[in-house]
């Protein structure tokens, strides 16, 4: 056991959706989103695939972060490279219900119908949504913010918040 799960530490969780296929400029906010996450000690969780969540692993993994991906098929092998900790669930699309169970906050990025599916089961969860270049309905979000940096720190502190209530 190390010496910080010892003390009852242990790192925030924070989730980022969005699309399996990204634009160069989603990607680069993704991959930016991950490095930053790294950067504060916080896990990262996504879906596992392509686009934003390859993105954000690849950024993440750059900097020594630990992602989780949660698969929807029944390959750990399917994850993207960057992806240190895949969980093969073979659940499909209804994998989306574990991203936002296991986060504490949540970063959306783009997306479609599956990352509008896993806002609204974190707001069922009480899990707070950061819509960052997202086009999720307000009444989803938490907040929306214009940056990475300004995004990370947001879901840092509501993820924060989040413990105090049992999460």
């Amino acid at each position: 056991m190390s010496v910080a799960v010892a003390k009852g530490w242990r790192p925030l969780r924070i989730g980022v959706i969005g699309s399996g296929e990204a634009t160069d400029e989603q990607a680069t906010t993704a991959r930016a989103v991950g490095v930053a996450l790294a950067r504060v000690d916080a896990v990262t969780i996504c879906g596992g695939l392509g686009g934003v969540m390859a993105a954000a692993a690849a950024g993440a993994a750059s900097e020594g972060g630990v992602v989780i991906g949660f698969l929807p098929g029944s390959d750990p092998g399917a994850a993207a490279p960057g992806v240190s900790i895949p969980i093969a669930t073979g659940l499909g699309e209804a994998r989306n219900v574990l991203v936002a169970r296991a986060s504490e906050a949540v970063i959306a990025i783009a997306g479609s119908w599956g990352t509008l599916s896993e806002a609204a089961f974190c707001r069922k969860f009480g899990v707070p949504v950061i819509g960052l270049t997202s086009e999720l309905p307000p009444e989803l979000l938490e907040k929306t913010v214009t940056g990475p940096l300004e995004a990370v720190a947001r879901a840092v502190e509501l993820a924060e918040a989040n413990r105090g209530r049992g999460r």
